[in-house]
């Protein structure tokens, strides 16, 4: 279990959107194991009588060696903005994993490969 902090400013907090925010939260458990926190801050930052509404979501999530952070804005949905924030999340914790694996090749650096090549 992923120990979460969910944040909800100038929203009406609800339970569906607190349970969707804990159901992706557990979803990210699939592609890191050791995830150490998640925080989640859910914003509505205006409300303008012909532009509407603006939704920012933010997601801090840390990992041993690494804090990852997805911001997305949405102007009419918080669950298309949090829908957003943790698809890529995901991405970067799927980069993150992959790295630890072993499974992405690292570059050399430009001083060894004109070293290393023939002339």
């Amino acid at each position: 279990m992923i120990p979460l902090q969910i944040t909800v400013l100038n929203v009406p907090r609800s339970a569906a959107l607190e349970a969707r925010v804990v159901k992706m939260a557990e979803k990210l458990e699939q592609f890191h194991s050791r995830i150490v926190s998640c925080r989640v801050g859910i914003e509505e930052l205006r409300r303008h009588r012909s532009r509407g509404r603006l939704y920012h979501v933010r997601i801090d999530l840390r990992v041993p060696g690494r804090e990852i952070v997805s911001n997305h804005r949405h102007g009419k949905d918080p669950y298309l903005a949090l829908r957003d924030a943790f698809l890529s999340l995901r991405r970067q914790l799927e980069d993150v994993a992959r790295v630890k694996r072993g499974d992405v090749k690292r570059h050399a650096r430009a001083g060894r490969a004109a070293r290393g090549a023939r002339p």
